[in-house]
């Protein structure tokens, strides 16, 4: 009997991709944020994820929680699960989001700050304590290594039994400390294919963005038995004759903030993050032959999960090179002056674990604050309110549902 790969056991119609809206069947995109970095700056801690590498996060790493648009005492305040398939596989439940039931959270009063400026005065210190370790990083080596500030649209996902997740939540806003160990979230970035057609339709002109570009691309996550806790990913393009050319080899990335925020008032949620990346502009000879072999054994097959399949044996070359996951991503990218907006769907898959993942993801790469914070004698006058654009045009824009056309 042939072998078939576990990404070509499809297991039925509840398994199957979620089409992909047709407003985005000609256009997307992929940003790589992979981890990366030597084990000295690391804390040893690294998370999978669902098939994109090992999170990594570098050792005065920074992580929040907050709640905008009401009080963790309200009073319809709950935790209700949330339907993510991949999630049930791994975990067997649900997941958790905060919603509110019974009486409507109170409108602000005219005194309350504006949400964007509460986020861009909460997140200020530890953005700035962030970049300076950051900075740190980038000055003690000589390859290339990019730092930048991004923020994502999705849900934030908690995890565990309702009411005491709820209780180690409230403990937690009122610690305002870091929330790790407190309590066990994710940030979900799937949004729902009505929600990322409505986002299509908006007048992206009106809010100064210009389009820039739409690409394919096949990403493909190696793990080097030399290079403990890292992964190497292959950015590739397909070229004349059907095959896969690389673009760019990066490392996972390394994360020295996270904020996840739980908009109450939206229907969806945002996360804040700065991160750095190594790109890898060398290989010696070993590396450069083991990767060109695993990428050039690459078979494009739409049929399966992350959209590439190997030869039986061919997924490890000498015991040292071993696919770990692949991307087929496709996107849509505008810009303005100092924001990067990306529309991707992505078809992922895990080799480790067996598992697939599909999503419509928007992304927001702030170009403009990313270069404010290389420099060390920046203006945080100038960097707070380039904060507070940078979220209002979110908060306003790409957390709602039923956008009028």
């Amino acid at each position: 009997m042939a072998y078939i790969p576990p990404h070509k056991r499809h297991s039925g119609a509840a398994n199957k991709p979620t089409p992909l809206p047709p407003s985005l069947s000609r256009h997307f995109d992929q940003s790589l944020t992979l981890s990366g970095s030597s084990a000295h700056r690391r804390t040893g801690r690294t998370d999978s994820n669902h098939g994109r590498g090992q999170i990594v996060y570098a050792a005065r790493s920074i992580s929040r929680w907050w709640t905008i648009g009401g009080h963790l005492n309200h009073a319809g305040l709950r935790l209700e699960p949330y339907p993510c398939e991949i999630v049930e596989r791994k975990s067997g439940s649900k997941p958790l989001v905060l919603a509110v039931g019974g009486d409507p959270l109170p409108v602000p009063s005219g005194e309350d700050p504006p949400p964007w400026v509460e986020i861009a005065k909460r997140i200020e210190p530890d953005l700035l304590s962030a970049a300076t370790s950051a900075r740190g990083e980038l000055a003690s080596e000589n390859e290339d290594i990019k730092l930048s500030f991004v923020s994502r649209v999705g849900k934030v996902f908690f995890h565990g039994e309702s009411s005491s997740c709820l209780d180690s939540l409230k403990k937690a806003a009122i610690a305002e400390a870091d929330i790790r160990g407190q309590v066990h979230k994710s940030f979900h970035t799937n949004i729902p294919n009505e929600h990322l057609e409505e986002l299509q339709r908006l007048d992206l002109v009106k809010l100064e963005f210009d389009f820039d570009s739409e690409k394919e691309q096949y990403h493909v996550k190696v793990v080097d038995k030399s290079r403990p806790g890292s992964t190497i990913s292959c950015k590739c393009t397909v070229v004349e004759g059907g095959g896969l050319e690389i673009r760019k080899i990066e490392l996972n990335q390394v994360r020295h903030l996270v904020v996840d925020i739980s908009c109450l008032p939206k229907d969806l949620d945002v996360r804040l993050m700065l991160y750095t990346k190594r790109i890898l502009e060398t290989l010696n000879d070993e590396e450069e032959k083991g990767i060109n072999r695993l990428i050039s054994d690459a078979v494009i097959d739409q049929d399966v999960k992350g959209g590439l399949r190997w030869p039986l044996g061919k997924e490890v070359i000498d015991e040292k090179f071993n696919i770990v996951g692949v991307w087929h991503t496709k996107y849509k990218v505008y810009r303005s002056q100092n924001i990067r907006l990306k529309f991707r769907f992505a078809d992922r898959f895990d080799h480790r674990t067996s598992v697939g993942e599909v999503s419509n993801e928007l992304s927001l790469k702030l170009t403009g604050i990313s270069e404010q914070l290389i420099e060390e004698g920046m203006e945080t006058s100038s960097l707070s309110t380039m904060v507070q654009d940078a979220v209002k045009l979110i908060w306003v824009n790409f957390l709602s549902y039923n956008h009028s056309s």
